[in-house]
């Protein structure tokens, strides 16, 4: 039996593969900011160290706590209020921010903001997550500012730091970003001054994004290339796809390059928007 036999997955099974690979993309987030946090606590040096244990513990264990008891699949079938999904943000970035050595400002959306659907609450945070320990990584900004606003259609996010200003829309550090934006239909801009830092602005939709299909109208694609595009559009990995579809990586790899060379992309990102 060819991979081409094998009955093709329910949209309910596919659902369930896309929120699984969010899931296990949320906890490697969230493992790198506890640790990231862990070690800003005990290199502190306003602690003692009994102080940085304790607190240190408290860090690990709340985050333990977190992890068994909250799942995306419970935060998708909610509207987060803007200013609700914010004070989740800084909660996140706390011990970070207090015992770290960045500067980090944050600059609340107003209260009246559109409530945001759960996808785009757990993206927006995650975005921001990844920008502040790729800064943090850097080690060449001491100061950032973060801002979330609500124009009525869109979260619109806003990253602004005082490193060396040599960012681009295309550093290897925004990659994850970029790919969370374009699985929301969102955008992407960079601007940097050097010298001066980068300002990373980021646009998403509040309203779910189109299913994928304008590539079916300019170029041929097989009915198995149609169900590997629709479930990389929606942010599935290889081996999530391969277990929807009943295939091997090995197999989900040649479809998406060969997707890749149809629609002239060089990412999956673009492939992404592309498809979209």
């Amino acid at each position: 039996m060819t991979d081409h036999d094998l009955p093709l997955p329910s949209p309910a099974s596919r659902a369930l593969v896309v929120e699984h690979a969010r899931a296990v993309s949320d906890l490697v987030d969230r493992q790198a900011l506890t640790l990231e946090s862990l070690l800003a606590t005990l290199r502190s040096t306003r602690l003692d160290d009994r102080a940085a244990r304790t607190l240190a513990t408290e860090i690990a264990a709340s985050a333990m706590v977190e992890i068994r008891t909250e799942t995306d699949q419970q935060r998708s079938l909610l509207l987060e209020p803007v200013v609700g999904a914010f004070a989740r943000l800084r909660n996140d970035l706390r011990p970070l921010v207090r015992f770290g050595d960045l500067d980090v400002q944050f600059v609340e959306p107003p209260a009246t903001g559109r409530a945001l659907p759960g996808e785009v609450a757990h993206a927006a945070r995650a975005i921001v997550r990844s920008a502040v320990l790729a800064l943090v990584d850097s080690g060449r900004s001491s100061r950032v500012r973060i801002q979330w606003d609500c124009d009525g259609l869109n979260l619109l996010i806003g990253i602004r730091d005082d490193g060396a200003g040599e960012l681009t829309v295309h550093d290897d550090s925004l990659r994850p970003i970029a790919e969370r934006v374009a699985a929301l239909d969102g955008s992407l801009d960079v601007a940097s001054t050097p010298g001066w830092g980068s300002d990373v602005a980021v646009t998403l939709p509040l309203d779910p994004p189109a299913e994928p299909g304008s590539l079916d109208e300019s170029v041929a694609l097989s009915p198995r290339e149609r169900e590997v595009l629709r479930l990389v559009a929606s942010g599935a990995r290889n081996r999530s796809i391969a277990q929807a579809l009943g295939i091997s990586e090995n197999t989900v790899k040649f479809h998406v390059s060969n997707l890749l060379r149809k629609a002239g992309a060089a990412t999956r990102a673009e492939l992404t928007a592309l498809a979209r």
